[in-house]
C-alpha cells in the first residue's frame, strides 16, 4: 500500500512540474487599454509584463490589461 502512495505521490509531483513548466513558457496574453491624455487606447496580445512596460514608456495616466480577452469596440465598429 506505500508504494502506492509513494507512486500516487511522484506522479502527482511530475505532472505538476510539467503544468508549471507550461505556463511559465506561454505566458497569457490579452488586451492592454491605454489611457493617455484623455483618450483610451487599445493593444491586443500582449502579456501583463508587455503591457505594463509599454504604459509606463507612453506615460498613461491610467491602464488596465484583461487577461485572453480581444479589444473591445466599444460598438462602434472600429
Amino acid at each position: 500500500m506505500t508504494w502506492l502512495l509513494r507512486a500516487l505521490a511522484f506522479a502527482a509531483l511530475v505532472t505538476a512540474s510539467a503544468c508549471a513548466d507550461t505556463l511559465a513558457a506561454d505566458p497569457a496574453v490579452g488586451a492592454c487599454y491605454c489611457r493617455a491624455a484623455g483618450a483610451l487606447q487599445c493593444t491586443a496580445g500582449l502579456t501583463e509584463r508587455e503591457c505594463r512596460r509599454r504604459c509606463d514608456e507612453a506615460l498613461c495616466d491610467d491602464w488596465l490589461w484583461r487577461e485572453r480577452l480581444p479589444c473591445w469596440n466599444w460598438g462602434y465598429g472600429g
